[in-house]
């Protein structure tokens, strides 16, 4: 009975202690249920240090913070406690039923996941309307508002859409805000007007109140398509500073920072067609105001000497998106394929500027050559009609060259002429004698490709053979492996941190990964060996010198500081620099014992 007695104090003791040393990695959510206009929290939680953390997609959710990472380590009665957390906080995109996915990290050698978490987005829920809520003054203070110009216009017509940020003078916004969503325009050309750098605070009314407002963005579209168009909306994560009851010591009333996240609303147009009364027949889909005209660089030349004609639109309106008719010419002028060139700017009117046609001509014959007019169609919005320009009547004269022959017979019944080219000069371009030349094919057949190509697989056999034990010989190199692994994971680590040396966070972050990982690699030790005590004690049983290893223990203290405080360019530059360094000096060092 005793025995027994004994068996099941030794299991249970073991089972306590296997129980305290499980690793845990999970997923918390601040709620499984909540209303579209609502946050969520999402933390990841561990009990033991890891390295490699990828949170899921967060489908269904736009982030608006995050990750923020915090980390717990205390002991009590003797006991150390310890805890990591990454969160993030989410907005709903729309309704539903949505899963957290999966995260993973690796500790100890080994990848843990999470368990999905399902969280389900219900209709917006019904905020108190207090005063003294933050939320709520920033949500009434602050507006986001997309004017359109024409919200009913013509098929290919210019209309401007412009974002507009309002903000009373209750509320103030100190630092920038970002943007979660950009208005997408299907169905229109569109095309952004430049704003310049930096945004001009406007005096201006919302809804009758008093406001502070910067313009977005401006863009102008040219509907593509009729009937009724969306266009959706620009979305904004933004900071806003919302006064408090409370005052500080001097009497100023403190300030409390809120985001909130607002849209400018989806918008609809309805695109009218163009009339079909009184189409011409050569439209070809210009609208706005425009002038037309052909002109000609020279209007005398010699035969086989080329001329330009340019035909010219300029105006207001759609100048990129239609073509001008084709320039019919006699036969007797070679016209080669036109070059187009625009020169168009975009205003908050449309497009403004003009674009040509230049047609190269070349004459063959002696002559005169008319060019009769051509007439080009367009939509005037302004008058709600179509409108026909026609060019004027170009002569081209031909002084000297060839003269085509022609072959006169007179027609008693209807008195016609007949005209016969039979000059050979228009065809003297064409070579006549081709010079052909035979060509005598050497047989394949033990050629020496044929007898290369049949001898070249025995003659890589050997060189096969030595490959294939190199590699088996490296594959079972076990802990060369491990380290080669390592090393890689190191650079890695180090050349993410130089990508991210302007931004300070991600930067500590990557280099605090990369140190860790080289001392992984150069002195084959596991995660939980990394304390800074051992690490000086290993690295001096190595004979690393003493300030080479106060620096390192320097560079790990910077990237735990760096959470917390402020540090320059320059600081980062000076920190990756270091690292660098002393990296190699511990390699340099290590290698020569």
């Amino acid at each position: 009975m005793k025995f027994k007695n004994y068996i099941f104090a030794f299991v249970f003791i073991l089972t306590c202690g296997f129980s305290q040393a499980q690793i845990t990695f999970e997923t918390k959510v601040s709620k499984k249920k909540l209303g579209l206009n609502e946050r969520l929290r999402v933390d990841f939680e561990m009990n033991q240090d890891g390295d490699n953390f990828n949170p899921p997609n967060f489908e269904g959710f736009r982030v608006v913070g995050g990750p923020n990472q915090a980390i717990s380590n205390s002991y009590i009665n003797g006991k150390r406690s310890y805890s990591k957390t990454f969160s993030y906080f989410l907005s709903p995109k729309s309704k539903g039923t949505f899963i957290i996915k999966q995260a993973t990290i690796e500790i100890d050698g080994a990848i843990y996941k999470t368990t999905p978490v399902k969280v389900i987005v219900v209709n917006a829920v019904n905020k108190p309307k207090d005063g003294n809520n933050a939320d709520f003054v920033a949500s009434e203070n602050v507006h986001l508002v997309a004017e359109i110009s024409n919200s009913s216009p013509y098929l290919n017509e210019a209309i401007t859409v412009v974002y507009k940020l309002y903000v009373s003078h209750d509320v103030s916004i100190t630092s920038s805000w970002r943007e979660v969503e950009s208005p997408k325009y299907k169905d229109f050309w569109s095309q952004n007007i430049d704003t310049r750098v930096g945004f001009k605070v406007n005096e201006g009314q919302y809804k009758g109140e008093d406001y502070r407002y910067v313009i977005l963005r401006k863009t102008v579209l040219f509907p593509q398509k009729t009937g009724k168009l969306e266009i959706e909306p620009l979305t904004l994560d933004v900071p806003i500073d919302v006064k408090e009851n409370r005052r500080d010591i001097f009497g100023r009333r403190l300030m409390s920072r809120v985001n909130k996240t607002i849209s400018a609303g989806s918008r609809t147009i309805n695109v009218k067609p163009l009339p079909l009364e009184g189409r011409p027949d050569n439209f070809t889909g210009a609208v706005g105001n425009f002038n037309f005209n052909v002109t000609t660089n020279k209007p005398t030349l010699n035969a086989n000497e080329s001329l330009e004609l340019v035909a010219k639109v300029s105006g207001n309106g759609n100048l990129k998106l239609f073509d001008l008719p084709a320039i019919n010419l006699p036969s007797s002028l070679e016209v080669y394929e036109p070059i187009r060139e625009n020169k168009v700017s975009i205003v908050s009117s449309g497009m403004n500027g003009y674009f040509t046609e230049t047609y190269t001509v070349v004459p063959q014959f002696k002559g005169k050559y008319p060019i009769r007019p051509i007439s080009f169609s367009y939509f005037d919005v302004a008058s709600k009609s179509y409108k026909t320009l026609i060019s004027e009547e170009i002569i081209i004269n031909v002084e000297s060259g060839p003269v085509p022959k022609t072959e006169v017979s007179e027609n008693k019944i209807t008195g016609s002429n007949k005209t016969t080219v039979l000059s050979k000069d228009q065809f003297k371009y064409i070579k006549l004698s081709a010079n052909l030349e035979s060509i005598q094919k050497d047989s394949f057949f033990k050629s020496k490709l044929y007898w290369w190509l049949l001898c070249a697989p025995f003659l890589l056999i050997p060189l096969f053979i030595i490959i294939g034990k190199q590699r088996e010989s490296r594959r079972n190199d076990f802990q060369g492996n491990k380290l080669r692994t390592a090393n890689r994971l190191a650079k890695k680590y180090l050349s993410e941190a130089k990508k991210n040396i302007g931004n300070k966070a991600t930067f500590y972050e990557a280099l605090e990964r990369a140190l860790h990982n080289y001392l992984k690699a150069k002195l084959t030790i596991e995660t939980s060996e990394l304390e800074k005590g051992g690490i000086a004690s290993m690295l001096a049983e190595r004979n690393v010198a003493g300030n080479v290893i106060d620096g390192f223990i320097g560079l790990l203290k910077s990237c735990e500081y760096a959470r917390y405080t402020p540090a320059s360019n320059v600081t980062i530059q000076q920190d990756y620099n270091k690292a660098v360094e002393v990296i190699a000096m511990i390699d340099k060092q290590i290698d020569k014992d």
